[in-house]
């Protein structure tokens, strides 16, 4: 056991001392989630996760608190985890999932007394469900074999595999693997069944060959009865087996009052369409739209649809920004969506007859918006300095309460870096957007070695927001001064200066991040420019394997996490084929240019810069072999170099104890380039025996 893991350990009995925020903090810090809010606006349930560090895992709770802020408490404690809070028509109980008893089914807790009880007693794993308008039916999304008429059908064929004393795979399309798991013919399936039990769940799906929620990242955000109850509108790709390289999620109805294959809604549109839902009277079926056939990062946009005739109109349609978290105000005459806008994601209200867009919480990070009957509007809250609790705000902006301080006590002991956002001309002049977050008990007498920290996607923003892996924080805690550049391509600057990174990749952002770093040296005096240090993870660490041969003497040293090598070679390894087909301009064999043009691997003989090297063995995404690539050069150049392997990560880093010792390489390695040694000289081998002649 690591000594940060065991001081992790040991904080719940260490006495309320200040000290700056470190990774022991970050692990352990209260996650608030999934708010719900009472049918009568008095109450909102919600989701609390806290990190059992001897289990190394989180688990979750449910807890409740009065729509003023009064009133906290903890509804559940089971040592299972619990989750998708669901308020009963009535208001007088709760729908939720639980795994306690070894499945993950839908329990019911009556809020005036008396213990949960479970609703599903399923032979598979509920991942999600919904409750219609009159509580009546459920709902849930079970993991089949589409072909298989049954639940128990499923259950057996998975027995029957498990017992073969054959391990071999046979695919005949993709996907074969996605993100972290191989495919086993199993998809997300929608069932329905009546809360009482009285019949067997049906399958509202038969016959699709396709995930509903969609995987990996689909839940009950994805699908919603409709308001009589008749019928269910559920997002999915069905594409055939196009399925890797399209991005055609649709909106389907499946009727459920009578026989019938589910229809699909926006059959015109062959780009995204997601997260249906129904306005508060009925009548409007609101959900998000991008209009770009194989773009993932295309702007999502508000589309309103006339229930049931059918007829649609955007919403907003000059507002230059892509909505997410899409709710209703209880009038139904505005929707809330939240959206990245210039390094903050506030929530924002949509009014629904004249397209007036209105910004609700001010700067921050908001998520998860839920309309009070009141007009007021509860959603989750954090910033650069503040992890995420419940807040309200009313409809016009106004009256900012905070409800909750689930972490109230950890954060009066941190001593946390104070950030400030800036701008600089970029490429072409362009007005592009950073923080610096200064270090933690900052003197502005001293100068402080920087973390040059590059956000993945690469459409994506390193805003105003605490973060559960890459946080600044972190690195300020440790006597670093973080910058953070949102170049060409990031979110919430413009649909525009996102696609502006599409085909160059190693172009105007690079540009973007070298004119920031030294824009944020000018003007703050307290970083040491030359004891910098640049980390990325995903785009990030393509970005750091690119920015190794392209500016190989700016840095003390470099971090790169699951970051693409060969970005030809990358396109036949990963699962979502639409992803480098749209940022590379075709396949490797139709736009080879498009995979050469900016490729790390063909600029490794300029490399001498130190590089830490950090992968998992999960990730099918970037796969590990890229990491072992950049390892295998860095050593057979001769540079410093280090490789650290996760064989049971993902793209992602999140069991406790690897996330410590992730942090604690980290850090050592950026003391060890910029607090204990001297300049790298370049490598101290000669590269290869024609180099040696």
């Amino acid at each position: 056991m690591t000594l940060s893991l065991v001081a992790a350990l040991a904080l719940s009995a260490a006495p309320a001392k200040s000290q700056p925020y470190t990774i022991q903090d970050q692990v352990t810090m209260r996650r608030i989630s999934n708010p719900s809010v009472s049918p009568d606006g008095k109450r909102i349930a919600f989701v609390l996760r806290t990190t059992d560090l001897e289990a190394n895992k989180g688990r979750t709770d449910l807890w409740l608190v009065n729509a003023d802020g009064s009133g906290l408490r903890q509804l559940t404690q089971s040592p299972e985890s619990e989750g998708q809070p669901v308020w009963g028509p009535d208001g007088q109980s709760l729908y939720f999932l639980s795994s306690r008893g070894g499945s993950s089914q839908v329990f019911r807790l009556p809020l005036d007394g008396g213990e949960s009880r479970a609703v599903t007693k399923l032979p598979l794993d509920v991942g999600a469900f919904a409750l219609s308008r009159d509580g009546k039916t459920l709902a849930v999304a079970l993991e089949v074999y589409p072909d298989c008429p049954t639940l128990e059908c499923t259950t057996q064929r998975q027995k029957e595999q498990a017992q073969k004393k054959t391990t071999g795979r046979v695919y005949d399309k993709l996907f074969a693997r996605h993100w972290d798991a191989w495919s086993d013919g199993r998809r997300n399936h929608l069932f329905v069944l009546p809360v009482d039990g009285s019949a067997a769940p049906r399958d509202v799906m038969v016959g699709m060959d396709a995930d509903g929620p969609s995987k990996p990242f689909g839940g009950p955000e994805e699908f919603t009865f409709t308001p009589d109850g008749k019928g269910l509108v559920f997002t999915a790709r069905d594409v055939g087996a196009s399925e890797s390289w399209s991005t055609d999620l649709d909106l389907f109805l499946a009727p459920l009052d009578k026989p019938g294959a589910p229809k699909k809604l926006t059959e015109k549109n062959r780009a995204t369409d997601t997260q249906p839902v129904f306005s508060p009277d009925g009548k409007t079926l609101a959900y998000l739209a991008m209009s770009r056939p194989g773009f993932e990062s295309d702007r999502l946009r508000v589309v309103l649809r006339s229930w049931p005739e059918g007829k649609e109109r955007v919403l907003a349609e000059p507002w230059d920004r892509s909505a997410g978290s899409l709710a209703w105000t209880a009038d139904g005459k505005s929707v809330l969506v939240t959206a990245d806008d210039i390094g903050q994601h506030p929530v924002f209200s949509i009014d629904v007859a004249s397209g007036q867009v209105r910004a609700l919480s001010g700067p921050g990070s908001a998520g998860e918006p839920q309309p009070l009957p009141d007009g007021r509007v509860v959603f989750l809250r954090d910033d650069l300095k503040s992890p995420a609790d419940l807040y309200s705000v009313h409809a016009d902006g106004s009256e900012l309460r905070q409800l909750t301080r689930v972490n109230e006590e950890a954060v009066a002991r941190i001593r946390f870096g104070d950030y400030e956002q800036f701008e600089f001309p970029g490429w072409n002049g362009e007005t592009v957007r950073g923080y610096v977050v200064k270090p933690a008990d900052f003197d502005p007498k001293k100068k402080y070695p920087v973390a040059f920290l590059i956000h993945g996607g690469p459409q994506g923003s390193f805003g105003n927001h605490f973060h559960y892996r890459w946080n600044p924080q972190t690195y300020a805690g440790r006597g670093y001064a973080a910058v953070m550049i949102d170049f060409h391509g990031s979110t919430g600057y413009g649909q525009a200066f996102t696609d502006a990174i599409s085909g160059d990749w190693g172009g105007k952002p690079l540009e973007d991040l070298q004119k920031g770093l030294e824009a944020a040296i000018k003007r703050y005096g307290f970083l040491d420019g030359d004891k910098v240090c640049a980390l990325g993870a995903s785009y990030g660490g393509y970005m750091i394997n690119w920015i190794a041969g392209q500016m190989p003497d700016r840095f003390r040293c470099l971090v790169t996490h699951d970051g693409n090598l060969d970005e030809k070679l990358a396109y036949f390894n990963t699962e979502e084929l639409w992803f480098p087909e749209w940022e590379h301009g075709g396949t490797p064999w139709e736009k080879p240019e498009g995979y050469t043009k900016h490729n790390p691997i063909d600029h490794v003989a300029k490399w001498k810069t130190p590089m830490l090297v950090i992968h998992g063995g999960q990730d099918f995404r970037v796969v590990d072999t890229q990491g072992l690539a950049t390892f295998t050069v860095l050593q057979r150049r001769g540079i410093p170099s280090k490789l650290i392997y996760f064989p049971d990560e993902n793209h992602w880093v999140v069991k406790p104890a690897n996330s410590i010792q992730w942090h604690d390489a980290v850090l050592d390695w950026l003391d060890q380039w910029t607090k204990g040694a001297k300049k790298p000289a370049g490598p101290s081998v000669a590269p290869t025996a024609k180099a040696a002649q």
